[in-house]
């Protein structure tokens, strides 16, 4: 495959679209970064992105595309939310976790006890959506603090994905408002096909692939800058 074909002058204008690039990538950012090009936004069809659609299409899409495609979705880089093909994401994962599971992690005080209590709710309840989980968690005015920066941080450390996307419905069964999003752990969502790969190489090995795949599908961009992202 070529990949600079996908950074030229194509446009995704459907889920199936989205799910090939998915595929074909392995990354895929929603939002617009610091590297020219490598977004969903900016190769999505005029009529699907907030500014031409209504419904926002590539927002509806999240859900079915992260079921279908068996994806990861979540603040993985950038902060910002990014798609990762179920191929790459054990070695993401890997690399992240520093060859950790998350008991190890914290037990090597390498882990908050605010991020402990996050991780072991989402663990104990997965797959659960955002407005009980911090129901469960107290997470509320005059109770505990620190939700935001936890999940990103657990996300972007490969310990929890955005395994789905709902809404809310009216008195008459309607869907209104923006997707919720349902939180899970990798070890849940795909079972024993996860924790049979997650681990299968060093971490540095991870990451030397993870390097060497971006190196392939964003031609042009600095080794420097592709080891940033990924670190």
């Amino acid at each position: 495959m070529k990949y600079k074909n996908y950074f030229e002058n194509f446009k995704i204008g459907s889920e199936k679209e989205l799910i090939k690039a998915i595929e074909d990538l392995g990354f895929v950012p929603f939002f617009e970064n610091e590297i020219k090009g490598f977004s969903l936004e900016e190769h999505i069809a005029d009529n699907c992105w907030y500014y031409g659609s209504d419904p926002w299409e590539a927002w509806e899409w999240k859900g079915p595309v992260i079921r279908k495609s068996k994806c990861a979705y979540g603040k993985f880089m950038f902060n910002k939310a990014v798609y990762i093909s179920r191929k790459w994401f054990p070695d993401f994962a890997n690399y992240r976790r520093d060859g950790y599971d998350f008991d190890a992690r914290y037990d090597d005080g390498l882990a908050s006890r605010d991020d402990k209590y996050l991780y072991d709710l989402i663990e104990k309840n997965a797959p659960v959506l955002s407005k009980p989980l911090k129901s469960l968690g107290n997470y509320r005015k005059g109770g505990r603090k620190g939700f935001d920066s936890s999940i990103l941080r657990l996300q972007k450390q490969g310990y929890i994905v955005i395994s789905d996307f709902t809404h809310a419905k009216d008195k008459q069964g309607n869907e209104y408002g923006w997707g919720i999003a349902e939180y899970s752990i990798p070890e849940k969502l795909w079972e024993d096909g996860f924790r049979n790969e997650v681990y299968r190489r060093t971490p540095e090995e991870s990451f030397e692939r993870l390097v060497g795949h971006l190196k392939q599908i964003l031609p042009g961009i600095s080794e420097e800058l592709i080891r940033k992202i990924i670190k």
